[in-house]
């Protein structure tokens, strides 16, 4: 159903993002327990989250140091991790690239994987929605979300390492990808992706440095596209 103003656009997209919320609060706890326990001060760890804001490459960076990979290699590990970022910008570039600047950027600092697949999810079924309307969704999609990350990464460094391990809270990031992932698996070159994946970063996962990982992601971009490619000769329909 179309928006009636931008103000309901913009509650809309809080209302939909905020069952985000019950993943992405354990997992930003986790992330600042981890984060103490490799030797970050609460600056660094706050820092670090605030900027990166990317909390699958934030992971990946701490497990690296914790291996004390070089730093080229923890460097190339988080933005490998990241390469999804650039193919959700591609996304949504039809949907907000006619946005003023500065909205833009807003934009690009906060896309992480839970606003975007709701707003996508929004935009693909509202192809009219004009472009306030657009990006006030995504805010609202936002909003929840990104204070809570940060604000639970600080508890995670205060209180963390008193957490009790049964809580188990290391739950929260394969949860969380499921249920981003598992909706938008929707072709044949989706499917073919999610399935080279999944097979070798189990295949490879003993690599040192995460290069299971790496090769993975390659593997899986490279099979997804060929599979599109055998499927529209002429292009996507």
């Amino acid at each position: 159903m179309p928006f009636s103003t931008t103000k309901s656009a913009y509650l809309a997209g809080c209302r939909a993002s905020a069952p985000f919320l019950l993943v992405v609060a354990p997992f930003a706890l986790l992330f600042g327990v981890v984060a103490t326990e490799t030797g970050l001060d609460v600056l660094q760890v706050m820092a670090f989250t605030s900027v990166v804001v990317a909390g699958a490459a934030q992971f990946t960076a701490l497990q690296l140091m914790n291996d004390h990979a070089p730093a080229i290699i923890i460097l190339v590990s988080a933005l490998a991790v990241n390469l999804r970022m650039a193919m959700y910008s591609a996304s949504l570039t039809p949907h907000l690239g006619s946005a003023p600047m500065w909205q833009r950027a807003l934009v690009a600092y906060m896309l992480f994987d839970q606003n975007f697949a709701t707003a996508l999810s929004r935009y693909e079924m509202e192809r009219d929605m004009p472009m306030q309307q657009r990006v006030a969704y995504y805010f609202g999609a936002s909003t929840p979300l990104l204070p809570v990350w940060i604000a639970f990464t600080f508890i995670g460094t205060v209180i963390g390492r008193g957490i009790p391990p049964e809580f188990a809270l290391d739950f929260a990031l394969p949860i969380t990808f499921i249920a981003i992932i598992g909706p938008a698996v929707r072709t044949p070159a989706h499917l073919a992706a999610a399935l080279v994946s999944v097979t070798l970063g189990l295949a490879l996962a003993g690599l040192p440095y995460n290069f299971g990982l790496l090769i993975a992601a390659v593997a899986a971009l490279a099979a997804g596209a060929e599979v599109e490619r055998r499927l529209y000769p002429g292009g996507l329909p």
